[in-house]
């Protein structure tokens, strides 16, 4: 029970200094929007609505997605076979990451950037009236709102149709950026799922080690 709450204390500490350095790189790009004309800004707040819809995704997919494909696949040496096997049995945590971590900063994060630019665009159309630009500010974070929902409903939908192909596909693009940095971004995930699994773990999925 010790051991239990000492790892939930330090991956709740871990997503809080996470969380606390995405969301001020993501208020710093946010806080750019008052110096970029409003279209710019609107792709802006799209970029940033795109990577919560992103993350909101391979966040349920991870939840979703079974052990037992990936097994056959790192039999036949699948790249990122052995990668989504570690996702998958760490999938709390790393959907936790993905939907309410990076999702949930972005989703925040998407409705005041879409503020700034629906007052952006009130003041190129001159509007003086304080009702004329209330209505043009609520249309603007309605409109984005409606996106956001719209794509992230899409987006599970997806995740839960196709949680292999989607996991298999993230664990394919992890698995080339650790080859092309020689890096290890799964390196905690891989001890603790090498630990739970003892030796038969350390003999299936080498790459574990």
């Amino acid at each position: 029970m010790r051991d239990v709450w000492k790892g939930t204390l330090r991956w709740s500490l871990f997503i809080a200094i996470v969380t606390f350095f995405l969301s001020s790189g993501l208020d710093t790009y946010t806080a750019l929007l008052g110096n970029v004309p409003w279209p710019v800004g609107f792709v802006m707040v799209i970029i940033i609505v795109f990577i919560g819809v992103v993350f909101d995704l391979i966040g349920t997919a991870a939840a979703a997605a079974r052990e037992v494909p990936f097994h056959a696949m790192a039999a036949e040496r699948v790249l990122g076979a052995r990668i989504a096997i570690i996702i998958v049995r760490n999938a709390g945590r790393f959907a936790s990451f993905c939907s309410d971590v990076v999702g949930d900063i972005a989703g925040i994060l998407s409705g005041a950037a879409a503020v700034a630019v629906g007052i952006q665009i009130a003041t190129s159309m001159n509007l003086r009236t304080d009702l004329e630009r209330n209505a043009t500010i609520i249309f603007v974070t309605a409109f984005v709102a409606a996106i956001t929902v719209g794509c992230k409903a899409t987006g599970k939908a997806l995740a839960i149709r196709y949680p292999t192909q989607i996991i298999l596909w993230v664990s394919r693009l992890v698995g080339r950026i650790e080859m092309t940095l020689h890096v290890r971004l799964f390196s905690s995930l891989r001890k603790r799922t090498r630990k739970r699994g003892g030796k038969h773990a350390v003999r299936e999925h080498p790459e574990s080690k």
